[in-house]
């Protein structure tokens, strides 16, 4: 297990959280609401954290397969990069793309998951 110092800019946001013991992705948590268009309409989401990831390690940002299979929202660019010298704020691009109807978004809700790692420079 690897600690991973986290800061949270948001308030009442939440970290990220193993849903079941053996995960390998953490849920990230909206803190905004937003209508994302069908048809390809896109959003980026605020998360409210962000962490300090130690060299030698990467988090991918990965889409959540309910919203994929119920809604047809998913990332846009999975799995997202987030490398170890990334302070900032992390987001999530989300795409819809159910073509007659708009997802809606609401603080709180479970957008993607995310799965830290350790690599290899080549």
């Amino acid at each position: 297990m690897v600690k991973i110092p986290l800061q949270i800019l948001d308030t009442g946001a939440s970290p990220p959280v193993y849903a079941r013991a053996g995960d390998a992705g953490a849920d990230l948590v909206a803190t905004v609401d937003a209508t994302i268009e069908p048809g390809g309409g896109r959003a980026t989401i605020p998360t409210g954290v962000a962490f300090a990831l130690p060299e030698g390690f990467v988090a991918l940002v990965h889409p959540r397969s309910g919203l994929a299979a119920k809604h047809g929202v998913t990332t846009l660019n999975a799995p997202g990069t987030i490398d170890s010298g990334y302070r900032g704020e992390v987001h999530v691009v989300l795409v819809n793309t159910d073509p007659d109807t708009a997802f809606e978004v609401r603080r709180g809700d479970r957008i993607a998951q995310v799965v830290v790692q350790r690599f290899e420079v080549a």
